[in-house]
């Protein structure tokens, strides 16, 4: 890596970079980028966790009058100066400058590179933001280990040698961003839905060989789980594991395509129960823990009980136990007469 100089730079001086993964995703539905775009970006991005990390950001700096760390900027061979690392905060120092909030906001502390080739851009971001205290979110680290593999034509060993980390994750990674570019993307914009870049977790968590070749046995589609996603049968990233267990149970399977993985979920557990040797446990024990379960019973359950036909099987059984608990009940009441 080449030698870089620190130095005070007018931040009126410095391009804002176009290419910075965090919010490229965000540029790509516009023909024409200026930098009062890529400046929006930065300050609006799509997902909520970015945004407010950029107005916490904002907040400290103001409160501290500057920043701790300096950007990083390359000198470009036709004399501009472009930030390869400090967007956000070369853009709040403007935001500041022209607010005309207390301070001096006209100029910023960075390291100067003279004229970086593209390995060295590459290097200074994977550093900074995959294995570095400002991490990209996921979605937008995935999208540039893409961009390095697939656009950039870079060979996995050069990439792990630039970031860490082992091949097997970068191209579950990889494969991940493909699939909801290929399908979760036009699936969203078909049913007028929003493109979530923070559920990329369940992209990432599907990429299992176990997890996509359970859906293909029950002769899904290949872009079935992004439906899923997106219609929010898939709520939670790391139950995502569960889909195997789900797809070899058919009620655990209605339940997850009628509303969703949680719900699939206790059908399993109680699957798992109805198979357990619970013959040893006094009827005693039973009887406490079962009355345990139902003090609380949730309003939505017994709704659910009295008008759901999917219902039906579960309220047969406590109809059922409750008609066997009465004749136990009045044996007993006749022996104490």
């Amino acid at each position: 890596m080449k030698q870089a100089v620190l130095q005070m730079l007018l931040t009126a001086s410095i391009n804002l970079d176009k290419d910075n993964p965090r919010i490229k995703h965000y540029l790509e539905q516009y023909k024409e980028i200026s930098s009062e775009l890529i400046a929006l970006a930065l300050s609006d991005n799509s997902s909520e966790g970015s945004s407010t990390t950029y107005h916490s950001l904002r907040d400290s700096i103001k409160e501290s009058r500057g920043i701790i760390h300096p950007i990083v900027v390359s000198h470009e061979p036709d004399g501009s100066y472009v930030v390869i690392e400090g967007n956000t905060r070369l853009q709040i120092y403007r935001e500041f400058e022209k607010n005309g909030t207390p301070g001096n906001w006209g100029e910023i502390i960075a390291l100067v590179y003279e004229q970086l080739d593209d390995d060295e851009k590459h290097k200074i971001r994977l550093q900074s933001h995959l294995v570095g205290p400002r991490e990209w979110d996921p979605y937008s680290k995935a999208k540039y280990l893409f961009y390095l593999s697939e656009v950039e034509g870079r060979n996995m060993n050069a990439i792990i040698s630039m970031c860490g980390g082992n091949g097997s994750d970068i191209k579950k990674s990889i494969d991940a961003y493909k699939y909801m570019v290929n399908f979760y993307k036009p699936y969203t914009k078909e049913k007028g839905l929003d493109f979530d870049v923070s559920e990329y977790s369940k992209f990432k968590e599907h990429e299992n060989s176990k997890i996509k070749s359970s859906i293909e046995k029950r002769n899904f589609e290949a872009n079935e789980f992004a439906k899923w996603v997106a219609n929010r049968n898939v709520n939670n990233a790391m139950k995502v594991r569960l889909i195997p267990q789900i797809m070899r149970n058919d009620e655990a399977l209605n339940a997850f395509l009628k509303e969703n993985i949680t719900a699939a979920e206790k059908v399993l557990h109680a699957a798992e129960l109805a198979s357990a040797d619970l013959s040893e446990y006094p009827y005693d024990v039973l009887a406490s823990a079962l009355y345990k379960r139902l003090f609380d019973f949730p309003v939505g359950e017994i709704q659910n009980l009295a008008n759901d036909e999917s219902y039906s099987d579960k309220l047969w059984k406590l109809q059922n136990l409750k008609e066997k608990l009465d004749f136990v009940l009045d044996l007993v009441e006749k022996q104490t007469k």
